[in-house]
């Protein structure tokens, strides 16, 4: 079946979910169009071990689009509810209580993390370990809260995990990994001088799985959260009091008012239920050949590597993720979403193969509340599609190509000149089409997924036995240099050569056209000790130790420095891709030049020039009449380059601007018309007014 031939989810009526009434009682809709009976349980106390009521609903009619219903005039926000379903076949179980996938708030009657009374090896069917839904009464006042709105060409991403960025005692925060703890730590970063946060899933997941699941890695945690048990319910043990909703609210509203805009990275490609021997928590028991891509047995299709897949392009599941995203844009204020796995969102049933057009992304270009929101790709799937530079062109796309390019020419491990100007200019090998942009393209060195920017200039190899996984698990291909030890030294050449390699990609970064993405901590030399794929670990491997920001205080600094020399320059944020010769009879805005007066050695070389037009910059950005000299050398000795003429014929006069290097290693002889790039160096100079 192709996408064309998928109809357009209905408009059903009424709406799943759990609805107060202005006159007082509570509407419940269940959509769970298999089921033969459904009975709702009502709790007084959310924590309570059983319920206090027990409810029938009325089955499904034409117009309720396999909506089970009921009206509870007495019912009231505060209390908490689950529902128990019986059908046709052995899914439906009448001994398990169902989360409602609709549910705005969710309560696991325990701390982050307390494990006291849950027996390891089982995964609960009812009872006071069981998540509930909470019934909400949404009111909150936004006050004058306004989106920053920041264009796509000045955004610059900060990755975060909100428990991991202030759990750790060197925060300094009075509510430490929790989202009041967040707002503590924006003044931090609007001195920085990041545009947009782009939080690790804080949708509700459950973060003891593996205890539960009770194998050798029940001492472990699901840190990052790539496990939703909810699309629609904020993470309720991220809150320091008795509201997540608020509390996130509150951050959101903070980090607006810093200017900040707000990204989610949001999980629908599968969900925590795993494969057939994973937990039943709702769409399992609710309606599974709905809500997942299942094989001609009945087996769960995995593109997700989490053992199932959710069908999203499935009527009825599409209307379910696209009610979750627009109560993040409308209810939450985001200003965009990260889509992990988003290769996953293009497949469509019956068999899971890829679409080039599929529903959900029509969906939401569609969708007022949606359409003008950020929207990054993580552009591939585990099952194999790696569709970058396939996303529409209003998306943007983690640039996995831009991340192994650069970090292969610092490496020395055949990274070529041509591939990392390729990367430089805004990987048009990737974007440049008709609509095609540079800002399609989100640039990264590190993300969550790998290792820390230190650990990739101080380990050859990962070190993640402590995952429980055998050290099997993580990236093996990292592109990283030790620089003669593996991992800790006081060795000051070994220390020095890796502040040289660290502060090279990061100049690489954000000179490059695309948008900018930093990962949390690499600013101040975060460390994990090795470890590249710290999912599991609710320790000081994952935290932010904020004592390195005081030891690693220059690096901090030139970090920063970086952050408003792009802001500053307008030839760095480019809506349109580099040309060399301008067509249209403008400014040439990029001349490529190689050491020694020659030509670029575009497949073996290690050095690299190029000189910006500060004045070839795309309409409606600032103007900026500063041309900009830069100077890539990756070579073990010095190289000498020769800028060329203005394309007017003139000579320019070059100045320093700034160097990874010491200032004194670069040489500037005869007003520019030679220059001396000191070895492993990244160099700018200025011309112009």
């Amino acid at each position: 079946m192709s996408a064309s031939d998928i109809p357009s989810p209905p408009v059903a009526a009424p709406r799943p979910g759990a609805w107060p009434r202005p006159g007082g009682g509570v509407a419940f809709a269940l959509r769970a169009p298999r089921a033969r009976r459904a009975r709702l349980l009502l709790f007084d106390d959310p924590r309570a071990e059983k319920p206090d009521r027990e409810i029938e609903l009325s089955p499904p009619t034409p117009a309720s689009g396999g909506c089970w219903t009921v009206f509870v005039s007495d019912a009231r926000p505060g209390q908490a509810y689950v529902y128990v379903l019986e059908g046709p076949d052995a899914f439906f179980n009448p001994e398990q209580w169902l989360l409602d996938p609709a549910a705005k708030a969710v309560e696991w009657n325990r701390a982050w993390g307390a494990r006291e009374g849950i027996p390891s090896g089982e995964w609960p069917r009812r009872g006071r370990h069981f998540p509930r839904g909470v019934i909400v009464a949404d009111a909150y006042d936004w006050g004058d809260d306004r989106p920053p709105r920041t264009p796509w060409r000045d955004t610059v991403i900060y990755e975060a995990h909100l428990r991991g960025f202030t759990r750790h005692p060197s925060s300094g925060v009075s509510a430490p990994g929790t989202y009041r703890g967040f707002i503590e730590r924006i003044p931090y970063l609007r001195e920085l001088g990041v545009t947009a946060v782009e939080f690790l899933p804080l949708t509700e997941f459950n973060e003891l799985e593996f205890f539960m699941e009770g194998r050798n890695r029940r001492h472990l945690l699901n840190f990052w959260g790539y496990s939703p048990v909810s699309f629609v319910a904020p993470m309720s043990r991220y809150a320091a009091g008795p509201s997540a909703r608020d509390e996130l609210r509150d951050l959101v509203r903070a980090l607006h008012a810093a200017g900040i805009e707000v990204l989610l990275d949001i999980v629908l490609n599968h969900t925590a239920e795993w494969d057939r021997h994973g937990p039943t928590w709702s769409f399992k028991g609710i309606d599974r050949p709905g809500y997942y891509l299942l094989d001609p047995k009945g087996g769960y299709r995995d593109y997700s590597g989490c053992g199932n897949t959710y069908n999203i392009n499935h009527p009825p599941a599409l209307e379910h993720a696209l009610d979750a995203l627009r109560s993040w844009a409308l209810d939450f204020h985001v200003d965009g979403f990260r889509f992990d796995l988003a290769a996953a969102l293009c497949r469509v049933p019956p068999d899971g193969a890829p679409a080039d057009d599929p529903p959900i992304l029509r969906a939401i270009a569609a969708d007022p509340a949606l359409k003008d929101l950020k929207l990054i790709a993580e552009p591939w799937d585990s099952g194999g599609a790696h569709r970058i530079g396939q996303f529409p062109n209003h998306w943007s796309e983690w640039n996995d190509a831009y991340r192994d390019d650069v970090r292969r020419f610092w490496a020395g491990q055949g990274g070529s000149v041509g591939r990392l100007a390729t990367r430089l200019a805004g990987s048009s090998d990737l974007y440049q089409r008709p609509g095609g942009s540079p800002i399609r393209s989100v640039n990264y060195i590190c993300s969550h997924d790998g290792f820390t920017l230190a650990d990739l200039v101080s380990y050859r190899e990962r070190h993640n036995l402590a995952n429980g996984e055998h050290g099997r698990d993580g990236h093996p291909d990292n592109y990283s240099v030790n620089h003669g030890v593996e991992g800790p030294t006081d060795d000051p050449a070994i220390r020095a050569a890796r502040l040289r390699h660290a502060k090279n990609l990061l100049a690489t970064l954000f000179l490059s056209q695309g948008v900018p993405m930093l990962l949390a901590g690499d600013e101040f030399g975060r460390t994990q000790r090795g470890n590249n794929n710290a999912y599991c670990h609710d320790d000081e491997i994952a935290w932010l130790d904020w004592t390195l920001l005081q030891e690693n205080r220059d690096f901090w600094e030139f970090t920063r420095q970086l952050i408003q020399f792009r802001r500053e320059r307008a030839a760095l944020r480019r809506t349109d891709f580099l040309r060399g010769e301008d067509p249209r009879g403008g400014p040439t805005d990029v001349q490529w030049f190689g050491p020694n007066g020659g030509p670029p050695d575009w497949t073996h070389g290690v050095a690299l020039g190029y000189r910006l037009d500060g004045r070839a910059v795309a309409t409606g950005a600032p103007r900026d009449e500063r041309h900009l000299l830069i100077l890539i050398n990756n070579g073990s000795t010095p190289a000498r380059f020769h800028p060329p003429s203005a394309p007017d014929g003139r000579a320019e006069h070059w100045t320093l601007c700034w160097t990874t290097a010491a200032a004194a290693e670069v040489a500037v002889a005869g007003d520019g018309r030679e220059i001396v790039a000191p070895e492993r160096s990244v160099t700018v100079l200025f011309a112009g007014a």
